[in-house]
């Protein structure tokens, strides 16, 4: 069986696809992820997605690599991680009582036949009105200032939400598993057939 490899460093996307009850690897793509001019969220992602797949590539021959990139939109503003308390109170700010977009863009690239399939997920996040003192008391206690968006929807960030539309709870975290699954299928990894190898 080949090798399988997770083009991404990130403990949420790594927690994601051990549910599927895999050996993988993991790697960290090294890229630029500056979005091209005019270039829409939904093609970054995609782009981004792709290129971190191949970016390891080099490192496993055999492999089916996995790479995976997303960005939240609001107001029509891509938006990525806040890095700080800061912009993290900005971001929250500005999704109050809004309707935000994420778009997670899912490469699955077989670096023996350079073959490389792609799909870009959106999950829409509606969120409560939110004062400031929940948006610094979330901050506060999450501190997720690594994730798109200012928020963990695994953990207390659910306290933000109105409703969540989406075809798939995992995409929202960063790996759209539904895709993934159906996608390695396409590559000739049954997930199920190879739970009985193991």
């Amino acid at each position: 069986m080949k090798t399988l490899v997770l083009a991404s460093t990130s403990p949420f996307r790594k927690s994601i696809l051990s549910k599927l009850n895999l050996a993988f690897e993991c790697a960290k793509p090294d890229i630029d992820e500056t979005a091209g001019v005019n270039e829409t969220p939904q093609a970054l992602v995609e782009r981004l997605a792709g290129e971190k797949a191949r970016a390891v590539a080099g490192q496993f021959p055999d492999a089916l690599i996995i790479g995976s990139d997303q960005v939240a939109v609001c107001d029509g503003q891509i938006l990525g991680k806040p890095h700080t308390f800061e912009n993290g109170v900005k971001q929250l700010s500005q999704f109050s009582d809004k309707a935000v977009i994420f778009y997670t863009g899912l490469a699955l690239y077989n670096s023996s036949t350079g073959q490389t399939q792609t799909q870009v997920v959106p999950f829409t996040v509606h969120f409560n009105a939110l004062s400031q003192e929940e948006i610094a008391n979330y901050l506060n206690a999450e501190q997720p200032y690594n994730c798109a968006g200012s928020f963990k929807s695994e953990g207390l960030g659910i306290c933000l939400f109105k409703k969540l539309e989406g075809e798939d709870p995992n995409t929202l975290i960063g790996l759209p598993l539904i895709k993934l699954v159906a996608m390695l299928k396409a590559q000739g990894l049954d997930v199920l057939a190879s739970q009985l190898k193991s």
